[in-house]
């Protein structure tokens, strides 16, 4: 009997990417004008939170080269290779809750979130 080990590349997955809505991509745009020197906005993945992870959300100067790109009325989302497994398939939104407005991230990997909504667990 020969046991077999598995290998999962990142560089050869098919994803099935990040979607940005038009709302959350007139957001980015706007938040791209009052950064000029930005490309766009970086989405990663930290540990943190009472549910075990959370998004990092930023502008970027300098996308790395592994970094994926999606984009969407041409507002930039540059997402790092490491996280893919974490959000793949994930819908940025940019909503309005009570007098807030905030990216609301919908991500089918997260089955369960904090509480406050700051972190997901898969």
């Amino acid at each position: 009997m020969t046991n077999s080990v598995e290998t999962f590349s990142l560089n050869e997955t098919a994803w099935q990417g990040i979607t940005i809505t038009a709302r959350a991509a007139a957001q980015i745009l706007k938040l791209m004008q009052q950064n000029p020197q930005s490309k766009g906005l970086y989405l990663g993945v930290k540990q943190s939170g009472c549910a075990g992870f959370g998004y990092v959300f930023e502008m970027v100067n300098d996308p790395a080269p592994d970094d994926l790109r999606y984009e969407n009325e041409g507002a930039c989302l540059y997402v790092p290779l490491k996280a893919m497994p974490f959000i793949d398939g994930t819908e940025v939104d940019f909503v309005r809750e009570g007098l807030n407005q905030i990216f609301k991230f919908n991500n089918p990997k997260a089955q369960h979130a904090c509480g406050c909504g700051e972190s997901f667990g898969i």
